[in-house]
């Protein structure tokens, strides 16, 4: 297992969301203040949008459109955001008949598929490409098999989707559920992956070239739930079969999401807290 440190990029106020643009900027939500952040490679640290509508999880999409989850209870949908026009498109909201509280994390396979998590609302959803009759919008997973799902991600291969349950009730779940993914956008075959309980679950979870997951998880120090010390704060990280080939420690509450960025994809970042951290590895990262 290789030694890593992680060192502090910038710091803000309650981080979460990351993900890089193709140019290496790297774009993240501040959630106390509602605004998405911009931090370019050099540094230099920006307001992109100021109201983010509450935005949480956010990717550039394979056309490096920026899709942002926002969870404003009053308003929660899931927008797309032209990087050269500035215009946004929603994708998913409850004028679109869909039952949703906050949706909170997404991913994209290879089909140009979007995958959400509604934490709240315990529902996980697939917003399929762009048709003449607009967007379509299906649910995949609801309770009560699922509970409280927060991070998702899918495999390089489209095979299998990885999702958390973050559940910080006594006896809640908290894990990385796998699916396998079907070409049709449905899941199958719901197995532990990971299972973290009674420590803190993963919050975002990325996932190299490779498989391997990069799981935001543990706390420093107990925050009044059930959740014990006993996930390490950090980021975890796992080949396919569920082994944890790796760990990063990161010293500041909460650990909230991760994501890979750098003209090879091999600079890890890490949200946590007031903070964004960064290292190295050795494998390629992909973008979702």
């Amino acid at each position: 297992m290789q030694t890593i440190e992680a060192e502090l990029a910038t710091i803000v106020a309650f981080n979460e969301g990351p993900t890089c643009d193709a140019d290496g900027n790297l774009f993240f939500t501040e959630t106390r203040t509602h605004k998405i952040m911009k931090l370019t490679p050099d540094g230099v640290l920006s307001v992109f949008r100021e109201n983010s509508n509450a935005a949480n999880g956010l990717v550039f999409d394979s056309e490096f459109r920026l899709i942002a989850c926002e969870g404003n209870q009053a308003n929660p949908r899931v927008t797309r955001t032209n990087m050269k026009s500035g215009r946004i498109e929603v994708l998913a909201s409850r004028e679109m008949g869909l039952t949703l509280t906050a949706p909170n994390d997404v991913t994209f396979d290879s089909k140009g598929r979007l995958y959400f998590t509604d934490l709240p609302g315990g529902t996980v959803h697939r917003i399929d490409p762009d048709t003449p009759q607009g967007h379509r919008v299906t649910r995949i997973l609801a309770a009560p098999d699922i509970q409280r799902p927060n991070g998702i991600v899918i495999s390089p291969d489209d095979k299998i989707l990885y999702l958390v349950e973050a559940n910080q009730s006594a006896n809640g779940a908290r894990m990385l559920r796998a699916y396998d993914l079907k070409p049709d956008g449905t899941v199958a075959n719901m197995r532990v992956y990971v299972n973290f309980y009674p420590g803190r679950s993963s919050d975002g979870i990325a996932i190299d070239s490779e498989g391997n997951v990069y799981a935001a998880a543990g706390l420093n120090a107990p925050r009044g739930t059930s959740e014990t010390l006993d996930t390490k704060p950090g980021i975890h990280v796992f080949n396919p079969q569920g082994q944890r080939i790796n760990y990063v420690f990161i010293n500041e509450d909460t650990v909230t999401n991760v994501c890979f960025g750098g003209p090879d994809l091999k600079t890890v970042y890490v949200t946590a807290g007031k903070s964004v951290f960064r290292f190295r590895v050795s494998v390629a990262g992909t973008r979702r």
